[in-house]
């Protein structure tokens, strides 16, 4: 938009400019010439007061035009010039001016007692064009000066466009993101405003209908405690001891997998919480590194050295680095490397795992798909949990082996 903005006044104060300034430069130049012209005009009547005088050679030598008196004898006093047409004309009693080679002669004729005499003036192209390009320098420059403003102005009006446009794009990638909390300054133009006004309504109204679908699962899963309980009241009349262990034990861990389902869709509606991205991952490597001095695996660890907050629950985080690390032990054998990096990254932080291994397909990356005869839900953990955070998670394979799984995590 600031590049189409920038040529639109560009192309507009060009065409402004060169109609005003062509005519105005045609104007300086017509001006000059006549100034020319009126001062050879003067020169030669200042001599034509002196025709039938003793003084009319000494008043051609003081005239600074160059000017030739054609007598009526045929002699011609001051400077050479040959008798043209227009010298012919004038002798008959006109005054002319005429084009010449070189530029232009003023004639005047006076009658004298001897006959017709005619003082010829000339203003040459040097003359005639005083001035002129100097003015038509400064026209050009002053051109340029206006185009040159006309365009920087135009950016800046344009950059008071999109600046908040890239705002509210910016906003909706945190929304997109899973950061509901992104909100838009308004600002710029009355239209941008409006729509930055609409987005922050929309957020608002996503954030709201989020909350009451989470309570609402809440909600469902807290009516299923009454079948529960008296599920648990006709375990407990059962005459069978050893029956109504197992029951009951099935009614216990329903139970245990309702109150999760409350308490998570309670802590959603609530936001996300926030851990220390460093102490938990420092923690974790610490309980495998047992496992990786027993496999006799180098472990490389790259750590902040202060707290590095990140916009997801410590729980969450420790089983997304337990999926990471449990994946290489699984599918490398025993003796490869590997290196856990921890490092802040705008917006947030990332955890880089790496291995020395055989690397592995990026199908499995999708839900279920294993490489090694496991459930394969261990790199789907790790995405989700990096989704969740407003973050991605990325695997690549550098040309030398081994896997590298990148996960972005957004900062709190």
């Amino acid at each position: 938009m600031r590049r189409w903005l920038a040529l639109l006044v560009a192309a507009t104060t060009s065409v402004v400019l060169i109609a005003l300034l062509v005519p105005m430069a045609l104007l300086i130049r017509s001006v000059a010439q006549n100034g020319a012209m009126n001062r050879a005009t003067a020169a030669a009547e200042s001599v034509a007061v002196a025709v039938g005088t003793p003084d009319l050679e000494l008043a051609v030598a003081k005239v600074s035009y160059p000017v030739t008196v054609f007598m009526p004898d045929g002699r011609t006093l001051g400077q050479a010039a040959p008798r043209s047409d227009a010298v012919r004309l004038a002798t008959t009693g006109r005054s002319v001016t005429a084009e010449a080679p070189g530029g232009r002669e003023v004639l005047v004729s006076v009658r004298s007692p001897e006959g017709t005499v005619v003082i010829r003036a000339f203003a040459d192209e040097a003359e005639l064009l005083r001035g002129v390009r100097e003015a038509w320098l400064a026209l050009l420059v002053l051109g340029l000066a206006l185009a040159m403003l006309g365009i920087v102005l135009a950016d800046r009006l344009a950059l008071a466009v999109t600046r908040p446009i890239d705002g509210l794009a910016k906003v909706s990638h945190r929304l997109a993101g899973g950061d509901l909390a992104a909100r838009a300054e308004p600002g710029g133009p009355p239209e941008v405003r409006s729509v930055a006004l609409a987005l922050n309504h929309l957020a608002g109204r996503i954030h709201d209908l989020l909350a009451a679908e989470r309570e609402s699962v809440a909600d469902l899963s807290h009516r299923l405690r009454t079948p529960l309980t008296a599920l648990r009241l006709d375990v407990e009349s059962m005459r069978d001891p050893e029956e109504a262990e197992r029951v009951g034990a099935r009614v216990d861990a329903l139970e245990r997998a309702v109150s999760a389902v409350i308490t998570d869709a309670r802590r959603r509606a609530a936001g996300l919480e926030e851990c220390d991205a460093t102490a938990v991952v420092r923690e974790r490597v610490r309980f495998w590194s047992v496992l990786a001095e027993d496999q006799g695996r180098a472990v490389e660890v790259d750590l902040p050295s202060g707290p590095l907050p990140v916009a997801v629950r410590a729980e969450e985080l420790a089983a997304c680095v337990d999926a990471l690390l449990g994946n290489v032990f699984a599918h490398t054998p025993e003796g490869a490397a590997l290196s856990v990096r921890l490092a802040a990254r705008p917006p947030g932080a990332v955890l880089t795992v790496s291995d020395e291994g055989p690397g592995f397909d990026q199908a499995l990356l999708e839900r279920g798909n294993s490489g090694g005869g496991s459930t394969g839900l261990g790199l789907d953990i790790a995405r989700r949990t990096a989704e969740d955070a407003g973050g991605r998670l990325s695997v690549s394979a550098p040309s030398g082996g081994g896997a590298v799984v990148e996960v972005t995590l957004t900062g709190a």
